[in-house]
């Protein structure tokens, strides 16, 4: 007995070493509601005001006391977030990493360094890269999440890296839910595509309660992203005025901007 009593301690010292000296296991520990993915388009078809106000829009939401609200209404009362910029198939930067927000006050730090931190733009649009990215972020949180979302904004359609529909595909296999914000407040141009919010239902969202909320003026733009964010933080169904995923039979071309880009090529 005496025996099995000094090995009880043993082991227990032992833990207690091992998350002290690897403070990852005690992180792997956190429980929350939900892991978000908040990956941001910057380029260059994105113009210098549509980046402000699209950083605006995700300071503004987790400003709020909806969202807040929405948080704490929640199972755990707590959920992890990072926000990504990308571009190109290998430009993917980690703008703030992953956070616990459950107070008021880690929303509003959040929210900050959204907001601070300097504007860039690059070249090209790989929607298939940023999901990638999110995927192998989720590996990275030390969260054990009820709810695995990408939420994925951009103004155009995929045009480099490995087609958007194998990047979503393998994401939706892992249990992960993508969600999006096609940005449409321009006439389309030259690597532009008309209907982008139903590139955004054919090729881009997909998962359990997969929804988007199209952006097609500048004063719905901020609005349009708190709402996005409430509706992923609650766990709520899209009203019926926001487009979702359905098992109809595609109306978009999943590969427009890879051809328009072979096209711009051969002139």
């Amino acid at each position: 007995m005496v025996r099995d009593g000094f090995a009880r301690a043993a082991a227990g010292l032992a833990l207690v070493f091992a998350l002290l000296t690897h403070p990852g296991l005690a992180r792997a520990q956190t429980e929350v509601d939900l892991a978000l993915v908040l990956a941001v388009d910057i380029s260059f078809s994105m113009d210098t005001e549509e980046q402000a106000l699209q950083r605006e829009g995700f300071a503004q939401a987790f400003r709020s006391k909806q969202v807040h609200d929405a948080i704490r209404g929640g199972m755990l009362g707590k959920i992890a977030v990072t926000y990504v910029e990308w571009a190109g198939s290998s430009d993917q930067k980690v703008i703030v990493p992953w956070t616990i927000l459950d107070n008021s006050e880690s929303l509003m730090a959040f929210a900050e360094r959204i907001a601070s931190t300097p504007l860039r733009r690059a070249q090209r649009t790989s929607i298939s890269g940023a999901l990638d990215f999110g995927v192998k972020l989720f590996a990275e949180s030390n969260v054990t999440p009820t709810r695995r979302v990408i939420d994925v904004s951009g103004d155009g359609p995929n045009n480099q890296g490995r087609i958007v529909t194998e990047a979503r595909k393998e994401a939706v296999a892992k249990g992960i839910t993508v969600n999006g914000l096609p940005i449409m407040m321009r006439r389309p141009g030259y690597l532009d595509i008309q209907d982008l919010d139903l590139y955004y239902k054919d090729c881009v969202i997909g998962g359990q309660g997969a929804f988007m909320v199209p952006v097609r003026e500048r004063d719905q733009f901020v609005q349009a992203i708190k709402t996005k964010v409430l509706l992923e933080v609650a766990n709520l169904t899209p009203p019926r005025t926001l487009i979702h995923r359905t098992q109809n039979t595609p109306t978009a071309n999943c590969l427009a901007g890879e051809m328009q880009w072979r096209d711009r090529g051969n002139n």
